[in-house]
């Protein structure tokens, strides 16, 4: 304040002499007091390191900025730096000199006692946002082709019908959730959801399955760039869905053994 006051005191000094020498008061002009900006640093995902342990951060495949408008660079930063690098690394310490210790992920998420909420809580944040992350890309979006684009129709009836049901069962969440497209015993793909950090390969799982595509409605997933206005954000989340990556994970999903 000290700085914008020696700047219009001048002002204010020429304006009444110039008053003054005129006999009447000069107009006076509004000068809008400047904006405080916060001055905020992105950083690079690749600075972003784990404590050793059995897990490390999968690596962003895009810089912090490249999902914007959908996802805002300190959005992303937060998210992977912070949110992501605590559930990496409480899953190492929680699983430490424990039977997980050598396990996969995909593994530890099978077998784990559910009512073990730090080894439960920290897996699922660590799978899950190592999913959400790769399930977007820059440049993305659209309607999805290749085998993915025909399973989905088979089992949806289109892709309009498909993205209908996604954003109604991400509609319905409240609080802290996740929406899920996953392979099924039988292969066929269904929409699910789950609280918290839990997810599909969970033995508390509501509709079990593989997961190949992952929607996180954690607040801090969306906050600081839409505020109040989830939908908008479950919306724009088929801006940046990477399909290449979900059509992938169709095809790993018969491959894979748990």
């Amino acid at each position: 304040m000290k700085k914008f006051s020696l700047i219009i005191t001048p002002l204010i000094i020429f304006s009444f002499l110039t008053s003054c020498n005129n006999k009447k008061l000069t107009e006076v002009v509004e000068v809008p007091l400047p904006t405080a900006q916060e001055k905020v640093t992105i950083g690079f995902p690749d600075d972003v390191k784990a404590n050793p342990g059995s897990f490390l951060l999968d690596k962003l495949p895009y810089p912090y900025d490249a999902l914007a408008p959908t996802v805002s660079p300190l959005t992303l930063e937060v998210h992977y730096s912070k949110h992501y690098l605590s559930y990496t690394n409480n899953l190492n310490t929680a699983i430490e000199g424990t039977e997980y210790e050598n396990m996969s992920i995909e593994n530890i998420l099978a077998k784990l006692d559910v009512n073990d909420s730090e080894l439960r809580n920290n897996a699922g944040g660590f799978y899950n946002h190592s999913l959400y992350f790769k399930s977007m890309a820059p440049n993305a979006g659209g309607t999805p082709k290749d085998t993915i684009a025909a399973v989905i129709n088979r089992d949806f009836g289109s892709f309009n019908e498909f993205k209908t049901a996604f954003i109604q069962e991400a509609s319905l969440q409240f609080g802290s959730a996740w929406v899920w497209l996953i392979v099924d015993k039988a292969g066929k793909l269904k929409i699910t959801s789950s609280q918290n950090q839990d997810n599909p390969l969970m033995k508390n799982a509501a509709v079990p399955g593989t997961p190949i595509l992952a929607l996180d409605l954690w607040e801090h997933a969306y906050y600081l760039g839409y505020q109040y206005r989830r939908g908008t954000y479950i919306n724009s989340f088929f801006n940046v869905i990477n399909w290449g990556n979900v059509n992938e994970n169709y095809k790993n999903s018969f491959i894979k053994k748990y």
